[in-house]
């Protein structure tokens, strides 16, 4: 429950934008932050329970550059004049 309490609390901060289990068994999660330094998501990561506790024992941060979407963060657009 404190894991889920801390991401809760990230959210409505507006730092964490999604973030849920990937697999079926799970294997894995993905995190989704919006921030402009890894060290939102890092700080995020080294305290959450599930790390501290010893549950995930492995994690990452990665950049992720969106390009496409009415949230990307540097739209890249086609040139609809050119054919």
């Amino acid at each position: 429950m404190a894991h889920l309490e801390l991401a809760w609390r990230a959210s409505e901060r507006g730092e964490l934008l999604l973030g849920g289990t990937v697999g079926e068994p799970v294997e894995s999660a993905v995190l989704l932050f919006r921030c402009d330094s890894p060290a939102i998501p890092t700080a995020f990561a080294q305290a959450d329970p599930y790390v501290v506790n010893g549950l995930v024992t492995n994690w990452r941060v990665e950049p992720w550059n969106t390009i496409v979407g009415d949230e990307a963060a540097n739209p890249l657009h086609p040139d609809h004049n050119a054919r």
